[in-house]
């Protein structure tokens, strides 16, 4: 090969190259669709009437983010983590929105004990009511939701919950596209797992009937001072977590955040101090908040839509992520 030939082949790859950079770093930042936030309340069922009640509002409080331009979109189930309020995470699910997905987040509980199976139950029948099309008055004019199929998110013991739910602790009517468990937590230390138990600590794989998305946080696993445990304890935290996940499954951990920090910038009330004086944190919550709901939509833009190249960015070439990943792990099919 000539040496211009050679500058040519070099200039062609470096073209490609900085395309597939600055692909992969889009995704972080807001999509091209404006977005809408609407407050669903739940259906005030009575004991005469508890079907008519159903089909006219969800079974619990619902945080819908959706597009806001005419079309069809698939649809995710976010879950919030521990004492958590739905609105905590608007901005996140804002994010996820705006890059073309309906993102359903129901506020399963307001006070809740160790054990999960009731929030699991809430969960599977939100999803249920998805599935018998209750979604459609509350969206934008002419915003349709694609209902082959939904995917499952869940924030700390949202994660968990979103982990039961694709392991079939509870029935659903929609099928699972995928799973993706931000930060999740399986109890309070090795031990120590609240009920149902998710983590088995064998060499078999969990069952999930789809891929995986791990996101982990690097100072979630330490203590914010001595009064505090760590709010995802190691053990049962992330790294177990997709220990234990089949292929296809990806593990993305930023290094330098904390538990919480995905939250939105303001999080309001005892509930939403707590965020903050619990956890050990970052700096700030902005770039955590853009690297989770970007690597949420690279990943739901491959595995949902077939459209593998944000993800593929990432994973090569971490650096685009406007967080330090300490762990970039994939496990291929």
């Amino acid at each position: 090969m000539s040496a211009s030939a050679r500058f040519v082949a070099l200039a062609y790859y470096y073209c490609l190259l900085l395309l597939t950079m600055a692909s992969a770093g889009d995704v972080f930042d807001h999509g091209r669709h404006g977005t809408s936030l609407a407050h669903v309340q739940e259906a005030k069922t009575t004991r005469c009437s508890p079907a008519t009640a159903s089909v006219a509002g969800p079974p619990k409080p619902l945080l819908v983010a959706a597009p806001c331009d005419a079309g069809e979109y698939p649809v995710v189930v976010f879950l919030h983590g521990y004492l958590a309020n739905n609105y905590f995470y608007s901005q996140l699910l804002q994010h996820v929105a705006s890059h073309g997905f309906i993102v359903v987040g129901p506020q399963l509980y307001t006070f809740s004990g160790p054990d999960t199976t009731g929030e699991i139950n809430s969960a599977a029948a939100v999803i249920d009511w998805l599935a018998d099309d209750g979604l459609s008055s509350s969206l934008p004019p002419n915003v349709r939701p694609n209902l082959t199929a939904v995917s499952i998110s869940g924030h700390s013991r949202g994660g968990k919950v979103a982990f039961a739910l694709a392991l079939g602790h509870a029935k659903t009517s929609l099928p699972l596209a995928a799973l993706i468990a931000v930060d999740p937590v399986d109890g309070t230390g090795l031990g120590n797992q609240t009920p149902p138990p998710i983590l088995t600590y064998k060499e078999t794989p969990l069952h999930v009937p789809a891929p995986i998305m791990v996101i982990g946080t690097g100072l979630g696993e330490v203590p914010r001072n001595f009064l505090c445990p760590p709010c995802a304890p190691l053990g049962v935290s992330h790294a177990a977590f997709y220990r234990e996940c089949a292929a296809p499954a990806c593990h993305l951990v930023a290094r330098d955040y904390g538990h919480t920090d995905m939250m939105d910038d303001v999080t309001t009330g005892a509930k939403g101090l707590a965020t903050r004086a619990v956890c050990k944190s970052g700096e700030a919550r902005a770039p955590m908040r853009r690297f989770v709901g970007g690597a949420m939509v690279a990943f739901l833009k491959k595995w949902v839509e077939g459209r593998p190249e944000w993800l593929d960015g990432i994973r090569e070439r971490p650096e685009v992520a406007p967080v330090v990943l300490s762990v970039v792990e994939f496990r291929d099919e």
